[in-house]
């Protein structure tokens, strides 16, 4: 059994400044005001659009973002509609092959700290239920068991890698929702750091969303 951390991996090789024009110039099309294009409008001119609730225009660029979370966490983010996903096959993948390492890998929740070295008892008992769902997965698949029909033994924390790709004007609905105070801690785990280093390598894009 081996333990890790969420985590989330940028794919996209971002231009800010191409992004900007991009945007730009598909939203002066609807006003026929290219002419007031120079080297530094891009930035008021998609603020603007956005103040006025004008996003359609965000639909022109997208970006993509390799999450490696629990399968949980997962399933929320494949509730949003405009993107599109890729994500690791528990049906395919046979966790006892040597590419595994021959175990599952499971994602930590966010156990409470307090302050001890001690595992608390809540995440001792979590600890537990994950050797019994890998010992259980293992033995099915020894006893012949596909892959397809051993995965339904397998936990919420089970790790997943899932490839999200959407527009910004996506993006911007995923983080105003995931990085709520409501949002899931482990989604909020993920979604508030991505967010604030989106907002350093596209501030004019992400400025009105705070994590």
């Amino acid at each position: 059994m081996k333990l890790i951390k969420a985590s989330y991996q940028v794919m996209s090789d971002i231009a800010p400044d191409t992004i900007m024009r991009n945007i730009e110039l598909a939203g002066r099309t609807c006003y026929k005001s290219e002419d007031k294009i120079t080297t530094d409008s891009s930035s008021k001119f998609v603020r603007m659009i956005i103040g006025r609730g004008h996003e359609s225009v965000l639909e022109h660029e997208k970006i993509t973002v390799r999450f490696i979370c629990d399968r949980g966490v997962s399933h929320e983010l494949v509730r949003h509609r405009i993107a599109s996903f890729s994500q690791e096959s528990t049906r395919y993948c046979n966790y006892s092959k040597d590419g595994f390492g021959n175990e599952l890998t499971f994602i930590m929740p966010l156990f409470e700290d307090d302050g001890t070295e001690v595992a608390s008892d809540e995440e001792i008992e979590w600890r537990n239920a994950m050797r019994d769902a890998e010992r259980h997965y293992m033995n099915l698949i020894k006893l012949g068991w596909q892959p397809q029909y051993a995965r339904s033994v397998l936990p919420n924390s089970l790790k997943t890698e899932i490839v999200v790709t959407a527009n910004i004007r996506e993006w911007r609905t995923i983080f105003k929702q995931r990085t709520s105070k409501a949002a899931h801690p482990q989604m909020r785990e993920l979604m508030c750091p991505l967010l604030n280093e989106l907002k350093k390598i596209l501030p004019d894009l992400f400025f009105d969303i705070d994590a």
